[in-house]
């Protein structure tokens, strides 16, 4: 309305320009407003933004360090691991090793019981011999000596007269029973 009644007055006034006491009035609220905010809120702020500032680059600062724990733990991992491997191998290795050599000491001793089992048979049938060689040279003597009691027509009752005809005549069957052995192997 003021801008309708100056009109007709005849005077022009700015239509973008407010009025001048409007204009202090309004420098002098935006400067309250203004130097409040500055004092009291600015401050509180100010704070809060370094606060969140702070944590940001806190919580990075412990990203990286988290980063650097977790490569650690997977680089000791990895050690523990090709550790692990290599000591597998280790084992593996040791476990043939101690079976050839299980398999060689058991050769051996099969070897060796084997030996002792031909050994002992070769004795036993030594002494079997020997024991059946005195047992058959005691029955032929008696039957010898039988025989000559029968053929002399006396007896040979004296022990020691007996066995030297015994011994006598084994010696002569033993030398005729090599002379045949000989005979035959030279044809």
């Amino acid at each position: 309305m003021k801008a309708l009644l100056l009109a007709s007055e005849g005077e022009v006034e700015a239509p973008l320009l407010p009025p001048i006491p409007e204009l202090v009035i309004g420098l002098i609220a935006f400067a309250i407003v203004f130097f409040f905010l500055a004092k009291k809120l600015s401050p509180k702020i100010n704070k809060v933004l370094e606060e969140r500032r702070e944590a940001i680059e806190g919580g990075l600062e412990k990203a990286e360090a988290a980063q650097a724990e977790a490569q650690q733990v997977l680089d000791d991992y990895r050690a523990q691991l090709a550790d692990a491997r290599h000591e597998a191998a280790r084992l593996r290795q040791e476990a043939q090793e101690q079976g050839v050599a299980m398999i060689a000491e058991m050769r051996t001793e099969g070897q060796r019981q084997r030996e002792e089992i031909i050994a002992a048979g070769h004795a036993q049938i030594e002494a079997d011999r020997k024991s059946a060689a005195a047992s058959l040279r005691q029955d032929v003597g008696q039957l010898a000596g039988d025989l000559a009691a029968k053929l002399v027509g006396e007896s040979l009752k004296d022990a020691t007269r007996q066995s030297r005809t015994i011994d006598r005549f084994l010696d002569e069957l033993e030398n005729k029973s090599a002379d045949t052995a000989k005979a035959e192997v030279t044809r």
